[in-house]
């Protein structure tokens, strides 16, 4: 298959910052793009943005301005995240504007999947250690593979197929999500401003929360590494959706030794990184003092508390020291003012959300399959096997 490089193909440029001294710039009509507004794209297109800038400030920054249909790359942080546009926008000078100089060699959906196929290729190439970052000297050089326009827009057709349906199934999870929230409102109010009126204790009253260990520096020694028991991590925490299902990486009888074996149904709670996302162990596991286990008393069952936790992330994460990264300390969860309904309705409550997760749990089995069929076509189509 013929391959070029995306000078021939595409018109480039970046976005860039107004003055953030001027306030005027930041109240305008135009919308402008950050980085997260593209990490928040769920469908692959962007049709909002938190913020909005003047038609002063556009002059600002050389009226870079990019239509509706314009391909959007991130080239800081979230390296090789795309998004396409639905409305006229402008961005900031992490983000690459990329648009076709001539439609009839190359279609832009059919560029915004393989965009997806080189996200590792790309991260690879990033350099700087705080933030990685590519230039557009290294986008311009990349060689995309170009069979006909009626080729690549029947890959389009069958990867867009396959992406509605993890779409749906990734809708289906959300659904059932604001669904248990849902449930917690009706049942116990506003736990932010305790709307119903239960009675207030602190965290630490109602089980017992203790960080994990790992002694040993470093903490990715061989020797701790790679036996029978499991080692839950931050990442394992904020993706798990609720419960902790699967892990990467395991303890040795060693990596034990330094470390503690936390028992099935505990609460692990992240305090770095992805600071308060919770998940349930399903199993025994180990974790490292950046989560903290919680265990419940006779006051009150995990479930019931990790709902409560959710409604409450943004403020603990408020409540964060500023550092290199930001963290909250195992003091700050102790010291939560919890609210405690009786334990007969936080079961009650327990019981109906375990019923809402099996149903997610079909929805998630689901998702894997669709997630698999995608990646599978994904790779057919730019290695030729898709046309």
């Amino acid at each position: 298959m013929e391959k070029v490089t995306l000078k021939e193909l595409c018109f480039m440029q970046s976005g860039g910052t107004p003055s953030r001294k001027k306030l005027e710039y930041y109240v305008g009509d135009i919308p402008w793009a950050k980085i997260s507004d593209l990490e928040k794209t769920k469908d692959g297109y962007i049709s909002y943005t938190e913020e909005h800038i003047s038609i002063e400030a556009l002059k600002s920054i050389n009226n870079r301005f990019f239509k509706s249909g314009t391909l959007l790359l991130a080239m800081y942080g979230s390296v090789g995240k795309t998004a396409i546009t639905k409305i006229d926008l402008t961005t900031n000078q992490a983000i690459l504007g990329i648009n076709i100089l001539g439609k009839s060699k190359l279609d832009i959906k059919y560029l915004r999947f393989w965009f997806t196929t080189i996200k590792e290729q790309l991260l690879d190439r990033a350099v700087g250690a705080a933030l990685a970052n590519i230039s557009l000297g290294i986008v311009k050089e990349l060689e995309i593979p170009l069979p006909p326009l009626p080729t690549q827009q029947k890959i389009v057709a069958i990867l867009d197929k396959a992406d509605e349906l993890r779409q749906y199934n990734r809708q289906l999870i959300e659904k059932y999500d604001a669904l248990t929230q849902s449930l917690f409102l009706e049942m116990f109010g506003d736990p932010v401003h305790n709307s119903k009126k239960w009675e207030i204790t602190q965290f630490s009253e109602v089980g017992k929360l203790d960080r994990g260990k790992s002694k040993h520096r470093p903490r990715n020694a061989p020797e701790l590494l790679n036996g029978p028991y499991p080692l839950i991590q931050t990442g394992d925490v904020a993706r798990s959706g609720g419960y902790i299902t699967r892990f990467k990486s395991t303890y040795s009888e060693f990596g034990l030794k330094q470390s503690k074996l936390w028992p099935k149904e505990t609460l692990c709670i992240t305090i770095a990184a992805n600071i308060a996302q919770t998940g349930i162990l399903t199993f025994e596991a180990c974790f490292p003092d950046s989560v903290v286990g919680f265990v419940p008393n006779v006051k009150t069952n995990n479930i019931y508390v990790q709902n409560w936790m959710s409604f409450l992330q943004v403020m603990i994460e408020e409540k964060a020291p500023m550092a290199a990264q930001k963290n909250i300390n195992l003091a700050i969860l102790k010291q939560l003012d919890f609210m405690l309904p009786p334990i007969t309705l936080q079961n009650q409550f327990a019981e109906r959300v375990q019923a809402i997760e099996a149903q997610k749990q079909q929805a998630q089995e689901a998702l894997e399959k669709s997630e698999q069929l995608f990646q599978g076509l994904l790779q057919q189509a730019f290695k030729g096997e898709l046309n």
